[in-house]
């Protein structure tokens, strides 16, 4: 049975590549610096980015296996679990960048956190970087590096904070960047959605278990909710949510038309708990209520 190791603080993952600690909430490692080590399941306490200069083979992300090409970044964020247990020493290459949610409480950077949602991608969403990619993250990489071996004073967290934000909104480009090049892929991945919603409808599933969540349609697409949802809205202006709702209210329109069936009726057919939660979804929707549609049309 693997081993789960713990890695609470910065100065405990310094301590176990062998380097030094300069900041205690956030550290900069270059892995070409750092003598080899044992590999461990770790589950990290604070904020990680790794960036994989070559093919790792396989390393273990949460509870998958992914084997990691060069220029891949990985984005890891508190309370997740990487890498893999080994009885042999290997060589880590590339870089990382650590810190603690302490060191961006109350800062820009901290309220945009949740606006980084590839924090939350799954293993087989990582980021593959481009060469030029690769230089501008190396060089983000260097000036927070740059600013730890500088003394610290009043300027040091702003500084430091404010080139991390840079990082990750060149990340976030990057990411965009990583959607549009693989738009066949996206395309299909669209097609499944529809799909998997059209099947839900005509299923039982309403009635079981009530209305299609995003989590739902994620894990059946194998993905992140994060990603599905970054995916769908980049593609189609829409997020995940409004396409089900759209979807809800376009078989509702249909089911108002057989007059033999209550509005209450219909809502729960459609997986509603409350019929008056879905009038007020229609209403929302269509300027109608669905008595009121039904006259109409």
């Amino acid at each position: 049975m693997e081993t789960l190791l713990k890695i609470d603080t910065i100065s405990q993952y310094n301590s176990k590549m062998g380097v030094e600690t300069l900041h205690p909430l956030v550290s900069i490692i270059d892995f070409s610096k750092v003598k080899p080590i044992l590999g461990s399941r770790n589950q990290f306490g604070f904020y990680c980015v790794f960036l994989k200069e070559v093919k790792c083979g396989d390393l273990k992300y949460g509870c998958s296996y992914y084997d990691y090409e060069e220029g891949t970044l990985v984005f890891i964020a508190p309370g997740q679990i990487l890498g893999v247990e080994t009885k042999e020493f290997v060589q880590p290459k590339g870089w990382a960048l650590l810190f603690h949610p302490d060191l961006i409480r109350g800062t820009t950077l901290g309220h945009m956190m949740k606006d980084y949602t590839f924090f939350s991608y799954e293993v087989n969403e990582a980021l593959h970087l481009s060469v030029k990619e690769r230089e501008i993250v190396i060089d983000c990489l260097k000036k927070i590096e740059y600013e730890l071996k500088q003394s610290i004073d009043k300027h040091s967290k702003t500084l430091i904070t404010n080139n991390i934000e840079l990082l990750l909104n060149y990340c976030v480009r990057f990411y965009d960047r990583q959607f549009v090049t693989r738009n066949h892929v996206n395309k299909d991945i669209l097609v499944k959605f529809e799909s998997l919603l059209n099947d839900y409808f005509q299923s039982e599933k309403t009635q079981t278990i009530g209305l299609p969540t995003v989590k739902y349609c994620a894990d059946n697409l194998h993905l992140s909710a994060n990603y599905l949802g970054d995916l769908i809205k980049k593609e189609t202006g829409k997020s995940p949510l409004e396409h089900i709702q759209w979807k809800v209210i376009e078989i509702a329109k249909e089911k108002i038309f057989d007059t033999s069936k209550s509005v209450s009726t219909i809502a729960y057919e459609l997986g509603f708990k409350y019929p008056q939660h879905f009038s007020r979804m229609f209403k929302n929707e269509t300027g109608y209520s669905p008595n009121e549609y039904r006259i109409l049309n």
